[in-house]
């Protein structure tokens, strides 16, 4: 799933990115300038990651490190760090450090994404 995410981002491929995400999806980030959480669903997932992938030149994402995981045959929960630079244009270049914190569920052989809260400080 991992892999195949940064493959989404690399060639921003919505197509492979929404095999990803699970109908019953749910993001959550936390808005500093506000002081509150917010979510969407896998709608709003879609046009959002769109967006990013039509107005950006590169993206280029590499996971880091585990920093907790578990895990059983039908799902899992896992917390893991990130780096993702994000080109707009040579001279707008965006990077990012963070960490997900994504729950998978597992069917028919395929893990998809239900629910991702960022950690992140952003």
């Amino acid at each position: 799933m991992f892999q195949n995410f940064q493959y989404a981002y690399t060639f921003r491929d919505t197509t492979i990115y929404g095999q990803l995400i699970s109908p019953d999806f749910v993001f959550t980030y936390h808005d500093y300038d506000n002081g509150y959480d917010v979510t969407w669903g896998r709608d709003e997932e879609m046009k959002t990651t769109y967006g990013l992938f039509q107005n950006s030149q590169t993206l280029t994402l590499i996971w880091n490190n585990v920093v907790l995981s578990t895990e059983d045959s039908t799902s899992a929960n896992i917390i893991r760090g990130f780096n993702l630079t994000i080109t707009f244009s040579p001279t707008d270049v965006v990077r990012l450090d963070g960490r997900v914190n994504m729950s998978l569920h597992k069917t028919a052989n395929k893990w998809l994404i239900t629910n991702w809260v960022d950690e992140s400080n952003f």
